[in-house]
């Protein structure tokens, strides 16, 4: 049976610097974060993205998370893979637990999540979890 986890993340960290730009065409860049999480998950997470941003301003993205925490009471780590788009002055991001990439207590985490985000905190997540 899968459980339901509620987090806020904290942004304390977010570096963007254009990779590959060409007049005419959708910019390129590359995104460092690291973030903060409180709640269901407490702990910390760096996380990387490739970003491609349109003349209108939306982008597309991927990302992946190495997240160090505690997932309901269990702690170490695991990787979340992030898709996602910004559109209309928010951020939707569909994200999933890699599999095999739980450690310590979270071996064999699984699960996947999202979120939905403007530019004001507290930013919201959830995900959905269980172990194999």
């Amino acid at each position: 049976m899968r459980t339901h986890a509620k987090a806020t993340f904290a942004l304390n960290a977010w570096d963007e610097k254009p990779y590959n730009e060409v007049s005419g065409l959708p910019k390129l860049t590359r995104v460092s974060v690291t973030k903060t999480y409180q709640g269901d998950i407490m702990g910390e997470g760096k996380l990387e993205y490739l970003m491609m941003y349109l003349d209108d301003g939306s982008a597309s993205f991927l990302g992946l998370e190495r997240v160090v925490a505690s997932v309901g009471g269990r702690s170490g780590s695991f990787v979340l893979q992030h898709s996602g788009t910004f559109k209309g002055g928010v951020a939707t991001v569909t994200l999933l637990v890699v599999t095999g990439s739980g450690t310590g207590d979270l071996r064999g985490l699984r699960g996947n999540g999202e979120f939905a985000v403007g530019h004001q905190p507290p930013y919201s997540m959830t995900l959905d979890y269980d172990f194999e």
